[in-house]
């Protein structure tokens, strides 16, 4: 991934202790970040709805639509992300089309699975109503 090997080695990479939160749900988001190694749960309501892996980007709806977190980041183990603020973010998508295609690419897998499981959800509920009324 393009992403990852530009930022791989940068001073500004966190390391984040196993278990420790990123951010949380309902926080003003400044930063998302890339994940340079290890895991990181994304979780809703106490939820793990995605664990995401290297090179994968979280925390990025909040910059792009300046709402509060809408899930929380934590370590699944020892990590390492690293930060990407708003004006970087807005050079990064200016200047490297890779990037801007990457992340585009996370937020329609992210759509598609959420899309997949309320439709499972759906598709659950019909025939639990259907076996009631037989």
């Amino acid at each position: 991934m393009g992403s990852l090997r530009l930022f791989r080695n940068a001073p500004e990479v966190v390391a984040v202790a196993a278990g420790k939160d990123i951010f949380r749900i309902g926080e003003t988001a400044k930063v998302m970040y890339l994940i340079i190694e290890g895991e990181v749960d994304l979780m809703v309501g106490g939820t793990v709805v995605e664990t995401a892996g290297e090179g994968a980007f979280i925390g990025e709806m909040a910059l792009i639509d300046d709402k509060p977190r809408s899930a929380s980041a934590r370590a699944r183990g020892e990590c390492r992300v690293f930060p990407i603020n708003e004006a970087r973010f807005q050079s990064l998508v200016k200047e490297t089309p890779s990037f801007a295609l990457q992340l585009m690419r996370t937020l329609a897998h992210r759509l598609r699975k959420m899309d997949a499981r309320i439709g499972a959800t759906s598709k659950a509920k019909k025939a639990k109503k259907a076996k009631s009324k037989t």
